[in-house]
């Protein structure tokens, strides 16, 4: 009977190891999710304004269904604006108040205000949420830039660093596939957002099939053969004969060496609020640019 057990103990292994796996995706969708929305006086519920024509209507809607899980999950208001147009102009006519802008700042202004303009945030108008703004014109300097607007605990929770490493991932093949860059944009906001780590599904079961496989590998080569002696199978007469033996303890040396502790706190990343500044309508935002 306990050689059965031991057989199929394998399996019971292997059961156990996909139930966590599934157990803990179960829980990184889980948690205490946002208030419902608190803001009436948005302009509109449109979330995706491909004004620069670079999302096919499918997209567009894939996209619309992606941010309307997303900001549920954020509690945030996730909105995304391409052009493809000279913001120079526009953004000089804010100069008086903003004072003089350097080109990658067109974005920014042009950002902050459709955002403000449009009242959007998810707990209030002006409040909780981000946009991204990817404008496919060259500037006059050579350059094409886009910016991620943050407001409220948007802004509160991203820093630099986090705006910065957002667009780097998200915009590197914007070029060649726009949807897929939007997508991650959504997504990228989302994880960063909530603070939870994006573990392909893939990648947990292949681990766990490449520990299962170790663990049977090693179990079969330790019994492939059945044992055929004993601790008495070369003794004459079948029994073995037992010495009395003692071993006299007459002394020990102890070593002892100082181990150094670290008591230092360790650094860490910055906090939210990165890019920190206030728009034309007086509203507060944070943000980052990008170009290529």
């Amino acid at each position: 009977m306990k050689g059965y057990l031991k057989y199929f103990r394998v399996y019971f292994i292997i059961i156990l190891v996909l139930t966590v796996i599934f157990a803990a995706l179960k829980l990184t969708g889980a948690g205490k999710q946002p208030a419902e929305r608190g803001n009436t006086e948005a302009v509109t519920q449109e979330r995706v304004f491909d004004y620069a024509d670079k999302l096919t209507d499918e997209e567009e809607d894939s996209l619309r269904r992606l941010i309307a899980k997303r900001e549920a999950q954020t509690g945030c208001d996730i909105v995304l604006v391409t052009l493809n147009e000279s913001l120079e102009e526009y953004a000089k006519g804010y100069e008086e108040q903003l004072g003089y802008l350097y080109p990658y700042q067109y974005v920014m202004v042009y950002a902050d205000n459709f955002y403000d303009e449009h009242l959007f945030g998810y707990n209030k108008p002006q409040g909780d949420g981000v946009l991204l703004l990817d404008n496919w014109y060259r500037e006059s300097d050579g350059k094409v830039y886009s910016w991620l607007s943050t407001c409220g605990k948007a802004q509160d929770r991203f820093s630099s660093t986090m705006i910065d490493e957002l667009l780097d991932k998200a915009l590197e093949d914007v070029d060649s596939n726009p949807y897929k860059a939007y997508k991650k944009y959504v997504d990228l906001f989302y994880y960063d957002m909530t603070g939870k780590v994006h573990i392909p599904v893939a990648a947990l079961i292949f681990v766990a099939a490449a520990c299962t496989a170790v663990y049977v590998g090693v179990n079969l080569g330790r019994n492939k053969g059945q044992k055929t002696t004993g601790v008495v199978t070369y003794v004459s007469g079948g029994h073995p004969q037992m010495r009395n033996q003692s071993d006299l303890f007459l002394h020990k040396t102890v070593t002892r060496r100082h181990i150094e502790r670290n008591t230092g706190g360790s650094g860490g990343s910055g906090g939210g609020g990165g890019g920190g500044h206030v728009s034309s309508g007086g509203v507060s935002h944070g943000g980052g640019g990008h170009s290529r």
